[in-house]
């Protein structure tokens, strides 16, 4: 089985066109997709995660 695609945070943030500061703020509000932190400090967001968080937007948009 393959294991899920991870993401680094530059490439998140490239996707959806956000800034770090802005992305920051989200997920102090608890809005961000959910990040796991690697033994090394660096933090990846896994494709489903990321794509989940794409679809609950959508759906607070339409609502």
């Amino acid at each position: 089985m393959a294991r899920p695609k991870m993401l680094k945070l530059s490439e998140v943030l490239q996707e959806i066109d956000m800034s770090r500061a802005a992305f920051y703020r989200m997920r102090a509000r608890g809005q961000a997709p959910r990040l796991q932190k690697l033994p090394n400090g660096h933090l990846r967001v896994s494709r489903a995660d990321l794509d989940a968080w794409w679809e609950r937007c959508g759906q607070r948009a339409v609502a």
